[in-house]
């Protein structure tokens, strides 16, 4: 092999190598957004059961509330994901489209970093809904937590006075 083929092989190497660390942070991000979408999941489950087991109209109301809020989640989730997968699909083609060129005598042009380009978007576009998210998850918990607490104040205000 001559040296000029040996160093056209590493420079195909070499730039399928930043698609391979796209690939493997978007792959980390539909790992996280999955777990996500499961504690969404089961939250809701949890819910629903309380919302079946409650009596009073405002404990209710609440709940139903709360589950709006997981169906919100879990729709951005589900979203964010989705671009995930496309973010990875454009990161493939890249790859190929870089191996592919080589063989087709570098005739793609700008094919290889457009496909890279939208792949980086797709990415970037998944963690602001992922943010989003997250920022929807807080504001779930700290609303729960109030809530909890001024429960646990009411019934606490209410028992009898120990002697």
């Amino acid at each position: 092999m001559s040296q000029n083929a040996t160093l056209a092989h590493y420079a195909i190497l070499t730039a399928m190598l930043a698609p391979a660390f796209f690939l493997t942070a978007t792959a980390s991000l539909l790992l996280s957004a999955n777990n996500r979408l499961a504690r969404v999941i089961d939250r809701a489950r949890v819910l629903l059961k309380e919302l079946a087991d409650s009596d009073d109209a405002e404990e209710r109301d609440l709940i139903e509330r709360h589950i709006l809020r997981q169906k919100k989640r879990s729709r951005i989730i589900l979203r964010g994901s989705q671009l995930l997968y496309t973010a990875i699909s454009f990161f493939v083609g890249t790859s190929l489209t870089v191996a592919g060129d080589a063989v087709l005598g570098y005739r793609l042009g700008v094919v290889p970093t457009v496909l890279a380009a939208f792949g980086v978007l797709s990415m970037f576009a998944a963690s602001l809904l992922l943010a989003r998210e997250s920022s929807l998850a807080v504001e779930a918990v700290n609303e729960e937590m109030d809530h909890g607490h001024a429960s646990a104040m009411k019934r606490w205000a209410a028992r009898p006075p120990q002697s």
